[in-house]
């Protein structure tokens, strides 16, 4: 046992924190539609850091139902732990922030292309595929049936328009149609489910018994939860008491941190393609990534246990739902502010029953994996070498931590602080994956077409395969499109007039984050209002695609 039941009662006004660097970050990082919150970037890095002997579980504490989770004891057992995250988030965010700021992301872009970010967004869904097939697997009846609406709604029904009552100062109450199922596909799936399962739940159909088959449906499994969640709870910094630091857990967080950079960068290009926008330009970035390093201070300040990343689930619903707003994002973090303030709200949706949302699991680590993978489209696939760095990559990524997890006595290397450092590194899935895709793209030599024609086929003379073959080539052609259309200028600029009407500094373009004030034309300078929407494969709107302003 590497962790400690925390009580629902600690954790629910945790949500309203990350919820809240989720406005931020839309607002004035990336300025695209994504939701920031807890990552599971630094997930197996926590694990990985409380599974070293220091921070084994004592025996008394093993058997949940005889444990008194109000007493002091127990309460210093898990608190402590949170504390040392804590801390060693504060510092492995400190990174982050500078990475951001100082532009150093930017200047590494043209080291990470897409065979780098492939199998690091793809091996941040992959190795979870064990812990959502259990949730599933506790009621695949219901599973099934949550998966089966999601597919319906979002696939086959996206573009059946239902006539919804609207009330406005000229027509007064009319009807208009409204595409519900595009818009609402996972929503409309979870409460369908969850209501099925409280039906189920009601009439006994359900076993009652914690041993049997099917019990973790029930939606009164959970009930403790709502009871003792307190009706209103205000967090603050320092809740836990003072953070604690070790160097193992830094390095390994950090390690949580590089992997949480690689995979925003490709979230935002992936966020980009889905709601119809240019590729982020150096500046929305480098911002992007500084504003995520605060988010993770803030969240480690807090004492949430956990640090923000954009989260790619929010990818994964913009491609089903197609709704790609930054006021959506605003109103879900103003929704996930109450529910972490109001204990009683949040706790309520702990009452959702595990296969439900393991079906829901199985859907959106689908679609991440896939997000991840498209960004191969990049790459000439017909390349051995990009074959190699890629399949070499994932299976390593996959392979490594699964072995270290099972063999942790074979890294004794007689450094304590180094064995710790290795332990962590090498069980994240997303670390060696990306380390491993990073270091082969930048050295392996190219075997390209132009010297095929040659008698023999030696490898050209850089260090590194062509850009054309990596890539990069094509990426680089995007992104200077990109910085240079009005339509960029639109969507990546600061809010308010900040950097184009107001704060124009000639000093300012120094500034890496800062957007540059001669991508802006001469009309509506600044303007934050942008309307997107699905495409076809020849640039032309979707028929009954809804259409999102940014």
């Amino acid at each position: 046992m590497v962790s400690l039941r925390v009580p629902a009662a600690a954790t629910w006004p945790m949500a309203s924190w990350m919820s809240h660097h989720g406005i931020s970050a839309s607002s004035w990082g990336s300025r695209l539609p994504i939701l920031q919150g807890g990552t599971f970037a630094f997930v197996a890095p926590s694990l990985a850091m409380l599974s070293l002997p220091a921070w084994k579980c004592p025996e008394w504490t093993l058997n949940a139902s005889q444990v008194n989770t109000s007493s002091p004891e127990f309460t210093e057992e898990w608190q402590k732990r949170i504390r040392e995250l804590q801390g060693v988030i504060m510092v492995a965010s400190c990174v982050q922030i500078l990475v951001g700021f100082s532009g150093l992301i930017g200047f590494l872009m043209r080291f990470i292309g897409p065979l780098t970010i492939a199998p690091t967004i793809s091996l941040m869904a992959l190795p979870l595929f064990h812990s959502a097939g259990n949730d599933a697997g506790t009621h695949w009846g219901i599973a099934a049936v949550t998966i089966f609406l999601i597919v319906l709604f979002s696939q086959y029904l996206k573009n059946v328009a239902v006539p919804m009552p609207i009330y406005g100062r000229e027509k007064k109450l009319h009807t208009s149609k409204f595409y519900l199922f595009q818009v609402f596909p996972v929503l409309l799936a979870l409460c369908i489910s969850w209501l099925l399962c409280f039906v189920l739940t009601v009439t006994n159909a359900l076993p009652a018994a914690p041993t049997a088959y099917g019990y973790q449906a029930r939606t009164d499994t959970k009930a403790n939860v709502l009871s003792q969640a307190p009706w209103f709870r205000f967090p603050y910094p320092g809740q836990w008491g003072l953070p604690t630091i070790s160097p193992a857990g830094v390095f390994g967080i950090t390690a949580g941190v590089i992997s949480s950079i690689v995979e925003s960068i490709g979230d935002y290009y992936a966020c980009a393609r889905l709601v119809g926008a240019p590729p982020p330009p150096k500046h929305a970035i480098n911002r992007g990534i500084g504003i995520e390093g605060l988010g993770c201070l803030l969240a480690g300040a807090w004492g949430s246990g956990n640090g923000t990343t954009s989260y790619s689930q929010n990818i994964a619903a913009l491609s089903i739902t197609r709704v790609g707003s930054r006021m959506v994002i605003v109103a879900a973090g103003c929704v996930l502010l109450v529910m972490g303030v109001f204990g009683k709200i949040g706790a309520a949706f702990a009452t959702i029953p595990t296969p439900v949302i393991g079906g829901m699991f199985l859907v959106m680590f689908g679609i991440i994996a896939a997000v991840g993978i498209s960004n191969l489209q990049y790459v000439d696939m017909n390349s051995s070498r990009n074959i190699f760095v890629f399949g070499f990559s994932i299976f390593c990524g996959l392979a490594v931590p699964n072995w270290v997890n099972k063999n942790p006595e074979m890294l004794h290397t007689g450094i304590l602080q180094l064995d710790q450092v290795f332990q962590v590194l090498l069980t994240t899935d997303m670390f060696v994956g990306g380390f491993l895709g990073f270091l082969l793209d930048n050295t392996i030599p190219a075997c390209t077409e132009t010297t095929k024609s040659r008698k023999t086929c030696p490898c050209l003379p850089e260090t590194q395969g062509s850009p054309e073959e990596r890539g990069l080539l094509t990426w680089s052609q995007i992104h200077e499109e990109s910085e240079e259309t009005m339509k960029a200028s639109e969507i990546y600029s600061l809010p308010c007039g900040i950097g184009t009407k107001f704060c124009t500094s000639s000093y300012t373009r120094y500034l890496p984050f800062w957007p540059r004030p001669e991508h802006h034309g001469k009309g509506e300078v600044g303007a934050c209002q942008l309307t997107l929407c699905s495409q076809d494969s020849s640039g032309e709107c979707l028929k009954g695609a809804t259409e999102t302003t940014m």
